[in-house]
């Protein structure tokens, strides 16, 4: 059991209970959140929280299906509806129509939610359809009666004239009755008005429930009638002519069946309805419990909350555990706060946290015991990922000022009462939280009763934080099992707190510093040094100065690591560099090699013709010295081409070691395969399709269409953009093929071919050519199956790309991705 009673208030639960309840969208659920309680069944405390944490998953995933409006509470109207007899009003049914409706799309969605992703929200509704086998929980029953509903209320809540046959046949009178005798105090009253009976502004009206005429009280004995009512004034009489007379009481008869048919409706109604009370009664507390799960979940999102590991020990471990509302009052002033990482275990149980006043201790205190309360009430906790909840049966808080004047209880006589509680309940179960430990008495006696204390509480297993500045107490943190020091780091340098709270050691109060800040008189600080125990005096100099040399550390070890960092940067900066420059390095070698086997070519071709020539002139002076200097002319322009390019061709050379000897034999590259030619593209011109590869697809134009040009690949047509088409010599060997294609790479592109085509923010011109290319691709290298992700909008992209695949008679059927991959936002095209 908690203590005290009012934990939950001290903790500020209540706060965040109410944040929850605000979410809720119906009575149903704030009635949940308004019976919240920590448990210590540690099943129940994690069912809850994974269902906390599936519907925060499908809050971001799936929120637009499943209804999260009219949650309305139907409970109110069960009770008279049992009674036999009774039957509901039409506005009271025009709730109901939505209600059920909501209802049952509810029920449907969580019923069939996923097993792996959502299994306990799944479980939670299962377990409502057979929890009670007396009762009748199959939701599909509801399905006729909202049937009838829509059959007999329109959308506005008034009862449709095709309720019934006989309702339909009474209107219809009615209209007919009430047409005839308008059309009778028309002329009636056409006629007064010509007398100057009537003025002119006057028309028709009802009295009593009757069409009567108003006419003037002195000319009311004009018309022969009843006068039905009279103005205020009394010179406007309200008359219902004789002739009126039969044709009012008939439409009043009329009336009067029309109230007695709806009755009888709408008793008809509930009699249908009756029998489904009790599982109507029951799928509303399941209403008010989904709508519960979601306000947590939704509380979750907007703490940055998490599902943390859980296990049901009493240790703990919290990464940069955030206070909920503290949070929130820090970033309303502009603030942020200082996370805290806490862990307690089986060897390091109790937490002695010290440090000076308005540091944080206190925060720290109250961090650790709201957010394990909020967590064993079912919530998700602001921590960060990796953390672990532990599991306690009961937390004991001793914090604030608790002295009674009615049972003459001083605050140190309340918090000893609190202690006394404590010694004798706790076990190793309990999480216990004290506050300014000790304290209220005199220090000396007072540190000595919470030194012995503390030993028992240590000694009886249990976990928790204590905040303290008695010393004896941090000294007793650092030797007895179970119990370590923490300390709220503080800033010597600007005497300032950090709000952090750092493990291992303990923390000075700072006071003589703080007395000093606030302008104290030094010759003050001084006698009050000189009046304490010396020791106490160079026990919190030595951790002031320990604190001042670890905050001068750590500032050297952020300016070493940022070096570190900006070396590491530099350092990929010149790998990166490296690899580019040795891969250029690669490829103007490549085009020396490539330049140089060019220039042995034309020197030999050059050689072999002057050699030719030297023989057919039979090695005449002249024609031999005419040839001579022509290869001279030769070899000196060539060298002039070359000579920008000099330097790169003789480091290169002297790296590999090329060899420009000229030979008679053959050094030219490779011719290529397709002769490009210049002209319009006509229908049966041979083109080259451009596909971003270095070898692009050969193809015949079959047909030409504005932009676009029809063309046979193998035995499939295409349509692609004249830009992306080379004009090019048809093949001999192929002239009578429909079409060909050459350097296409099946094995490679089956290798790299995605199954996925991702077209989400493409244009509709865009759309067309990625997935005539796409689908291509997909034939060609055999696929029998793809998918399309285009996402579901407003549908635009969608039917763009399923119009396109129509066109496709490679392509065998289309349709919709399973809901839980995606639904409309994904097509699944079979090929």
């Amino acid at each position: 059991m908690n203590y005290p009673n009012n934990l939950a208030d001290k903790l500020g639960f209540e706060a965040v209970q109410e944040q929850i309840k605000e979410h809720c969208i119906s009575v149903l659920g704030q009635e949940y959140a308004e019976k919240m309680k920590f448990s210590n069944k540690f099943h129940l405390v994690k069912q809850w929280v994974e269902q906390v944490a599936e519907m925060k998953d499908l809050l971001a995933a799936r929120a637009g299906e499943w209804p999260q409006t009219d949650y309305i509470d139907l409970r109110p109207w069960l009770g008279p509806l049992s009674l036999e007899g009774n039957y509901l009003s039409p506005e009271a049914w025009r709730d109901w129509q939505r209600a059920l409706d909501v209802l049952y799309k509810c029920i449907r969605f969580f019923e069939n939610l996923s097993e792996e992703t959502s299994p306990n929200l799944r479980k939670l509704t299962q377990h409502y359809l057979t929890k009670n086998l007396e009762i009748n929980l199959d939701y599909r029953a509801f399905l006729p009666v909202i049937q009838a509903l829509g059959d007999i209320f329109d959308p506005s809540g008034q009862i449709k004239e095709s309720a019934s046959p006989v309702l339909g046949e009474i209107r219809r009178k009615k209209i007919t009755e009430e047409l005839g005798l308008r059309k009778k105090l028309d002329q009636l009253l056409s006629t007064a008005q010509k007398e100057g009976w009537v003025s002119k502004d006057f028309s028709l009206t009802l009295r009593n429930g009757r069409m009567v005429i108003p006419i003037a009280a002195e000319h009311k004995r004009k018309i022969k009638g009843f006068v039905q009512d009279e103005s205020d004034t009394g010179k406007t009489v309200f008359l219902e002519p004789a002739d009126a007379l039969t044709a009012n009481n008939e439409i009043k008869s009329l009336e009067s069946a029309e109230r007695r048919e709806i009755q009888a409706i709408l008793a008809k109604l509930s009699e249908r309805v009756r029998p489904l009370v009790p599982m109507i009664e029951q799928w509303m507390n399941w209403l008010g419990l989904i709508d519960f799960i979601r306000a947590k979940a939704l509380w979750a999102v907007d703490h940055k909350a998490i599902m943390p590991e859980m296990e049901e020990k009493q240790e703990f471990l919290w990464k940069e555990a955030r206070h909920p509302l503290l949070e929130i009052s820090l970033q309303k002033m502009g603030k942020s706060i200082k996370p805290l990482n806490i862990q307690l275990s089986t060897e390091q149980r109790i937490m002695v946290v010290s440090g000076p006043n308005a540091g944080g201790k206190s925060v720290t205190l109250s961090t650790i015991g709201l957010l394990q309360y909020i967590f064993q009430t079912g919530c998700l906790v602001p921590v960060k990922e990796q953390s672990k909840m532990g599991f306690f049966h009961q937390i004991f808080l001793d914090m604030g000022d608790d002295q009674n004047l009615e049972n003459e209880l001083s605050t140190y006589s309340s918090h000893l009462s609190n202690m006394r509680y404590f010694l004798e309940n706790a076990n190793p179960k309990t999480l216990l939280l004290v506050d300014e430990f000790g304290t209220g008495t005199e220090p000396g006696l007072g540190g000595a009763i919470a030194e012995a204390i503390l030993e028992k509480l240590a000694d009886k297993g249990s976990y928790g934080a204590i905040n303290t500045h008695y010393g004896n107490l941090k000294n007793l943190a650092d030797h007895k099992k179970g119990l370590f020091n923490a300390a709220m780091k503080y800033d010597t340098v600007h005497l300032e707190p950090l709000y952090e709270l750092e493990i291992g050691k303990p923390g000075s109060s700072f006071a003589f510093e703080i007395a000093h800040k606030i302008g104290l008189p030094d010759a003050i600080i001084q006698s009050a040094q000189k009046k304490i125990n010396k020791k106490q005096v160079d026990f919190d100099k030595l951790l002031v100065e320990t604190s001042t040399e670890k905050q001068l550390w750590e500032s050297k070890n952020a300016a070493l690591e940022e070096r570190i960092r900006q070396s590491n940067s530099i350092k990929e900066q010149y790998e990166t560099l490296k690899t580019y420059l040795d891969e250029e390095k690669k490829n103007m070698l490549n085009l020396a090699k490539i330049e140089a086997k060019k220039l042995v070519k034309e020197a030999n071709q050059k050689i072999e013709q002057t050699i030719r020539v030297i023989k057919e002139k039979e090695a005449e002076k002249e024609s031999t010295k005419k040839v001579r200097l022509e290869l001279a002319n030769f070899v000196e322009t060539k060298l002039k081409s070359e000579q920008s390019e000099k330097l790169k061709v003789e480091n290169f050379n002297k790296s590999e070691g090329l060899d420009f000897k000229i030979a008679p034999s053959e050094a030219g590259g490779k011719s290529e395969k397709w002769k490009v030619e210049s002209g319009k593209l006509i229908v049966g011109d041979w083109v080259l399709i451009e596909n971003g590869t270095n070898e692009p697809t050969l193809a015949q134009i079959l047909e030409l269409k504005s932009k676009d040009a029809v063309v046979a690949l193998g035995g499939i047509k295409s349509t692609v953009k004249l830009n992306r088409l080379t004009k090019v010599k048809a093949p001999k060997q192929e002239k009578k093929k429909y079409a060909a294609s050459t350097g296409l790479d099946l094995t490679s592109k089956m290798a790299h071919f995605s199954h996925t085509l991702d077209l989400r923010g493409k244009r509709g011109e865009e759309v067309y050519g990625m997935l005539d290319h796409y689908l291509n691709d997909a034939i060609l290298t055999g696929v029998i199956e793809v998918k399309i992700l285009h996402g579901k909008g407003d549908g635009i992209l969608r039917n763009l790309v399923r119009e396109q695949l129509r066109r496709y008679p490679q392509v065998r059927k289309f349709e919709d991705e399973h809901a839980d991959r995606g639904g409309a936002g994904v097509t699944i095209v079979s090929l």
